[in-house]
């Protein structure tokens, strides 16, 4: 079995809106399916060699589908991406503060949905696919992304300094920040942020601070291995309790951790930083 996965970090102009990219490349593996999690990041995925196939997406009105590139939106059920022993692409991880930046469109629009990326990108999703598939490497191919990227950032669009503020302190907080302490640092009543959370983010910030709880919790619980007890890593990620944290894994995840771990073990690895690498080089 032949396995690669690799992270880089954007380019300048594109860190305000992206957190990262990933590189993944998997050879030999017996078919299988991958649950993608809810999460604080919109997703851009470029596929390289096979088209990434959706067997069960968020929004379930959706059909199943192949994508050579694909945006999702955030969401709070878990998408199904199947595969017959191989799978590669890039994947990027976007805040939703920079939606009107690179697809001239808010957050909110996007919510729940998984589209094939030519809908927000326009022709820049065939060229991206296109100018990945021939680069030679994985710095070669996370350039290319940095440049269509960056021609396509636009730092004059964004939400409101309010909306942006109040997204950057529940991310900060894990989810453990409640919406009147939000609203009350925005100055706006909490009625008036949940409206203009729903349209540039795509969730209210209730649901917003649970699936950022959600994506730390199970976030520490594959960086330990499967290994952090349950107890513990519930009272660190802000839940009530064990039972809590079980319940809103079986929500947003669609099984309990324990099954999670023991379904998706084999998929994870830890990435290696190529930006770092190069640098020391």
């Amino acid at each position: 079995m032949a396995s690669e996965y690799f992270r880089w970090r954007p380019a300048p102009a594109v860190r305000p809106f992206a957190a990262w990219y990933s590189g993944y490349a998997q050879d030999g593996l017996p078919p299988s399916r991958h649950r993608g999690l809810p999460s604080p990041y919109l997703t851009l995925i470029i596929a390289l060699g096979e088209p990434l196939r959706i067997a069960a997406h968020p929004d379930p009105a959706t059909p199943p589908g192949r994508y050579d590139t694909l945006v999702g939106g955030l969401h709070t059920t878990p998408a199904i991406v199947v595969h017959g022993g191989r799978q590669a692409g890039i994947q990027v991880a976007l805040s939703p503060l920079g939606a009107r930046s690179l697809f001239g469109l808010p957050a909110g629009e996007l919510a729940g949905a998984d589209l094939d990326a030519a809908c927000v990108l326009g022709p820049l999703a065939a060229e991206v696919h296109e100018r990945v598939a021939l680069a030679p490497d994985w710095p070669a191919r996370f350039r290319v992304v940095d440049e269509v990227l960056t021609r396509r950032a636009d730092p004059d669009r964004g939400p409101a300094p309010e909306v942006a503020f109040a997204w950057r302190r529940l991310c900060a907080s894990g989810g453990t920040v409640s919406p009147s302490q939000l609203a009350g640092a925005t100055g706006w009543s909490g009625r008036y942020l949940s409206r203009r959370f729903g349209v540039e983010i795509g969730l209210s910030p209730k649901v917003a601070a649970r699936v950022a709880r959600f994506d730390r919790a199970r976030r520490r619980l594959q960086e330990s291995g499967g290994a952090r007890p349950l107890a513990a890593l519930a009272v660190e990620c802000g839940y009530y309790d064990q039972a809590h944290l079980t319940r809103e894994f079986a929500a947003l995840a669609g099984l309990p951790p324990a099954r999670w771990w023991a379904e998706e073990f084999r998929n994870m690895q830890a990435p290696v930083d190529l930006a770092a690498a190069e640098s020391t080089a």
